[in-house]
């Protein structure tokens, strides 16, 4: 359960310091290529120094999904998003991942789950749309802003959920570390057209984020996750994921000063709540027992 925490103490981070680093300061695209080329450099050294056997190319294609999610499209959606509104209400947003995670684990997996699951992700996910529209000035609209923060959710998904197949095959660390290594191609060549388009600068606080947002978020931090879930329980230690969304509103309020309103308050314990009764009704289906015969293998996570 520590490692677990962890980890989630780590990625609740994110959209907080994405936030920092993209007011005013570093552009969108450069923040959200340049932490991935960083990322891949680490991973890069990580798999040549324990010499791990390269992917076969079934695996390679199923790699290209999971840098797709997580290495290209959440980081590049968020950082996009977070350079208009406020980090607390990008957490409430995110806050759906946990459920949309489990989602695409039941659709890629073909499991059968009961009918509370798919209402519990339902209602996680009228929540947000309502609080969210509520917050652009009515129902009838939506903030740009709002579309990519769904869109990262969506992209994180499905990285996830096909990481975590992955990772039963590849063991967890080295999944990130290859999805990582084979996104890096397409990532510098985003960082170069960025940097030419408009060179980097921020503040020493900023460039700090960014640091963070590469060696943390999109790298070290699966390190304890992972480490969490291969001690286990995982259905047990999988849990604590639900307090990312909680834990980021709180850094958004005591390290970026942003006021929280009740509106936030309210629609981030109905996500929370909701995923984890997602969660709760897909373990109750036989995923717990299935992931204590599995022992030491990992299951679709957030990061």
């Amino acid at each position: 359960m520590g490692w677990g925490l962890a980890g989630t103490t780590a990625f609740s981070f994110t959209v907080p310091f994405t936030r920092v680093a993209t007011h005013d300061g570093l552009s969108a695209l450069f923040l959200g290529s340049g932490r991935a080329v960083v990322a891949a450099l680490l991973a890069t050294v990580a798999l040549l120094a324990t010499r791990q056997s390269r992917p076969s190319w079934r695996q390679v294609r199923r790699l290209a999904v999971v840098g797709a999610g997580v290495v290209l499209g959440f980081p590049l959606l968020t950082s996009y998003a977070l350079t208009t509104t406020p980090a607390s209400h990008g957490a409430v947003v995110i806050g759906l991942l946990p459920a949309a995670t489990a989602a695409m684990a039941v659709l890629r997996g073909k499991e059968s789950v009961p009918w509370t699951f798919w209402a519990s992700a339902a209602t996680g996910a009228v929540a947000v749309v309502v609080f969210a529209a509520l917050q652009g000035g009515g129902l009838g609209s939506l903030h740009w802003a709002d579309l990519l923060l769904l869109g990262a959710v969506l992209a994180a998904a499905v990285g996830y959920a096909e990481g975590g197949l992955l990772a039963r095959e590849l063991g967890a660390w080295q999944t990130v570390s290859w999805a990582l290594v084979l996104s890096a191609p397409v990532m510098a060549a985003l960082t170069v057209v960025s940097v030419v388009d408009r060179a980097p600068s921020g503040t020493a606080v900023q460039w700090l984020a960014f640091s963070y947002l590469c060696v943390v978020s999109m790298y070290l931090g699966f390190f304890a996750w992972y480490r969490g879930l291969a001690i286990g329980p995982m259905a047990r230690v999988s849990q604590v994921q639900l307090v990312q969304p909680v834990l980021s509103i709180l850094w958004a309020a005591l390290l970026l000063r942003e006021r929280v309103t009740w509106q936030t308050l309210l629609c981030g314990a109905v996500v929370v709540a909701s995923a984890r009764v997602a969660v709760r009704a897909r373990l109750g289906r036989g995923a717990g027992r299935r992931a204590r015969r599995r022992g030491n293998t990992q299951t679709p996570v957030v990061g």
